[in-house]
C-alpha cells in the first residue's frame, strides 16, 4: 500500500516527494479545463475516491483510498514532509540508543483528540495491542508491521498472553518507549504509517465506531463530517489538531465514483480539483488527448510501485506451476502499456519496482528483473505439460477478477484476448465492487486476481514480507519455507548486502521459481491538478498527502 522513508540506510534514486505545485503556466483556453475559483476563497478541496474505503479503522485499513483519508484525520508519532523525511507529529522529538533496539518518543503536550481530550503515550499503546490482539476479527492484514516491536510477533501468535512482554510501555503520559527486536532502520519513518497511528479508547466499547462520523475521535488535521455512502465522503479542519495554524483548507470533500469518465469530465468542468492516481483514474483512451490538452496540468511520473496479477496457487488450476507460469509468459506487456495505459509505464518481470533502495543504489539496477520472458510456445508447452500432470484434456473454467475500474477491466480484456489466442484458452472477466473484491482476495476466493503494490516504505522488505506465511496480507495461499527463511534472515541481518543477496533469491522463488505473481508493469503516477493549488505532496511511492494543501 503505501509509505514513504528515507533513512539512515536507505538513500532514494528515484526522485522523492515531489510535490504538485502546479506544472507550469495557468491553462488559457483551449482545453475546457476550469479554475475553480470559489475553492480559492473558500480554501475547499474537491477530489474523487473511485471506490469507498472499506473501513476507517486503522488498524483493519490496507488500501489507497482508506490510506489517503486516514491520513488526513489522523497523525501518528512521525509524519512524512515533501522529501518523504520524517518531521514531527504527535511526538516533538525522540532518541534512539547507540545500538538502533530503544526509541524513546516524547509526546507534545498540546497534541489532543478532536473532543478535546487530551493524547497520551497510553493511547499509543492501546493502539498497538489492538493490532497485535490475537483474538481481533478480522485479523488485522498489517500486524506483522509491528513485529519489528521486541515480544510483539510472540503476543500476536499466542505464545504469550502477557502483553507486558511486548517493547512498548507508557513511562508517562508524554513519553513512550519502544524496544525493538533487531535494529531497524526504517523504524521511525515507518511509524508514520496508518497501522502505527493512535486510536480514541472509546472504541472498545463500540465495535461500529469507525463507520459514524459521531463516534470518529481523531487526533489529525481534519476530522469526518459526512459520510453518504456511495455518494460523499467530506472531512472538516480540526480545531484542536496540535499545527491548526498551519493547516489552510478548511474542508476536503470527496466524491465516490468508479468511472474515470466522470473523473475526467468532473476536473474539466472546474468541479474537481485534483483527478487521477491513486484515489482515481485518468481514462486511458483519453490520454493522447489529456496530454495534448492539459499538459500544464498533467503529471506523470514513474513511482515504485507495480501493476500485477496474482494467482490462487490454492485453487485449480493454479496449484499448478507450470500452469501459472504458461500465463504468465503468454502476454505482450510493452503491448499494455503502449496501446492500453499509454501512460509511460515500463514493463515489469520482477516484482520489486525501481526507485526501492538496495545494498547502495536502486535495487532493480542492482538486480535486474530477467525473472522470465515472454516466450508464446514456451507458453504452451508448459501448459499442456502442467495439464498432463493434473489429469486434463482440457483447462477446467477461469475466471479473472478486478475491481470495478475503466483501466482495469481494459487492462483484463487485453490480456484475456491474449491468453485466447496465445494459449486457446478461454478466460472469463468478472469486475466486482471494490469491498467484496478486497474479501474474496483475504478469504481466496477467486483464481486470478488483478493487485497492486506501492511500499510502505523505501526498503525492499515492504515487498517481500507480503508473501510469507505469517503475513495478514498474503492472499494468494503461498506457503514456502524456504522463502519464509529468506526473508526472516533478511529481516533480522544489520548486514546489508546480504539482506540483498536474500531479497533476489526470494524474487527468484517468487517470481521465476514458483510465478506465483504475474508482474505486468511499473506505475507511472498519472494525475491532474488545477493550477492554483499548490502544497500537494506525492510521494516516491504514489502515496498523496493533502493535508498541507491550499489556494492561491
Amino acid at each position: 500500500m503505501r509509505r514513504k522513508s528515507l533513512f539512515t540506510l536507505l538513500t532514494m534514486i528515484l526522485v522523492v516527494g515531489t510535490v504538485l505545485a502546479g506544472c507550469g503556466s495557468k491553462n488559457e483556453g483551449g482545453s475546457g479545463s476550469k479554475e475553480n475559483t470559489a475553492a480559492s476563497k473558500d480554501q475547499v478541496l474537491h477530489i474523487n475516491l473511485s471506490a469507498e474505503p472499506p473501513t476507517f479503522d486503522p488498524a483493519q485499513a490496507q488500501d489507497s483510498q482508506a490510506h489517503t483519508v486516514l491520513n488526513m484525520m489522523y497523525e501518528g508519532l512521525v509524519r512524512l514532509d515533501e522529501n518523504s523525511k520524517p518531521v514531527p507529529g504527535v511526538a516533538e522529538k525522540w532518541d534512539i540508543s547507540s545500538d538502533g533496539l530503544k526509541y524513546v518518543f516524547h509526546l507534545r503536550k498540546d497534541a489532543k483528540w478532536s473532543n478535546g481530550d487530551p493524547l497520551t503515550a497510553k493511547d499509543f499503546v492501546f493502539a498497538w495491542q489492538r493490532v497485535l490482539d490475537p483474538s481481533s476479527t478480522p485479523a488485522p492484514p498489517y500486524a506483522y508491521q509491528l513485529f519489528y516491536i521486541k515480544g510483539a510477533e510472540d503476543y500476536n501468535s499466542k505464545k504469550t498472553t502477557d502483553f507486558s512482554t511486548v517493547g512498548v510501555k507508557a513511562t508517562d503520559d508524554n513519553t513512550l518507549e519502544v524496544t525493538l527486536k533487531t535494529p531497524t532502520p526504517y523504524f521511525l519513518s515507518l511509524t508514520s504509517f496508518y497501522t502505527f497511528y493512535p486510536v480514541h479508547q472509546s472504541v472498545k466499547d463500540n465495535a461500529k465506531w469507525a463507520a459514524d462520523p459521531k463516534t470518529m475521535i481523531t487526533n489529525g488535521p481534519f476530522t469526518l463530517t459526512t459520510w453518504t455512502t456511495g455518494q460523499k465522503i467530506e472531512v472538516t479542519k480540526n480545531a484542536n489538531y496540535w499545527d491548526n495554524k498551519d493547516i489552510k483548507l478548511n474542508k476536503i470533500t470527496m466524491s465516490l465514483s468508479n468511472s474515470g469518465a466522470t473523473e475526467l469530465s468532473s476536473y474539466k468542468a472546474g468541479q474537481l480539483d485534483f483527478a487521477g492516481m491513486p484515489n482515481g483514474e485518468i481514462p486511458t483512451d483519453q490520454m493522447p488527448a489529456v496530454k495534448k490538452e492539459l499538459k500544464d496540468e498533467l503529471n506523470l511520473k514513474p513511482i515504485g510501485g507495480i501493476y500485477y496479477y496474482q494467482f490462487n496457487v490454492t485453487a485449480k488450476p493454479f496449484d499448478n506451476a507450470k500452469i501459472r507460469k504458461a500465463f504468465a509468459m503468454a502476454i505482450s506487456r510493452q503491448d499494455i502499456v503502449d496501446k492500453v495505459t499509454q501512460s509511460e509505464e515500463k514493463p515489469a518481470f520482477g516484482f520489486v519496482p525501481p526507485g526501492i533502495t538496495g545494498e547502495k543504489e536502486d535495487f532493480r539496477t542492482e538486480h535486474k528483473d530477467d525473472f522470465f520472458t515472454e516466450n508464446m510456445d514456451e507458453a504452451k508447452k508448459l501448459l499442456q505439460e502442467g495439464m498432463q500432470e493434473e489429469g486434463y484434456t482440457t483447462l477446467p473454467p477461469v475466471t479473472l477478477i478486478y475491481n470495478s475500474s475503466d483501466k482495469h477491466k481494459k487492462i483484463a480484456l487485453a490480456v484475456a484476448d491474449m491468453w485466447k489466442r496465445n494459449l486457446g484458452v478461454e478466460v472469463k472477466t468478472e469486475n466486482q465492487e471494490w469491498g467484496v473484491f478486497l474479501k474474496n482476495r483475504r478469504s481466496l476466493n477467486y483464481q486470478i486476481a488483478r493487485a497492486g503494490w506501492s511500499p510502505d516504505y523505501n526498503d525492499p522488505m515492504t515487498f517481500f514480507d507480503l508473501w510469507t506465511s505469517k503475513s495478514g496480507n498474503n492472499d494468494v495461499g503461498f506457503k514456502n519455507k524456504e522463502y519464509d527463511a529468506l526473508v526472516n534472515d533478511a529481516y533480522s541481518s544489520a548486514d546489508n548486502k546480504k539482506r540483498m543477496d536474500d531479497f533476489t533469491k526470494a524474487e527468484t522463488l517468487l517470481i521465476k521459481d514458483q510465478q506465483v505473481l504475474m508482474p505486468i508493469y511499473y506505475y507511472t503516477n498519472v494525475a491532474l491538478i488545477k493550477p492554483n493549488l499548490k502544497g500537494v505532496i506525492l510521494d516516491y511511492a504514489g502515496a498523496v498527502d493533502f493535508t498541507r494543501a491550499y489556494f492561491e
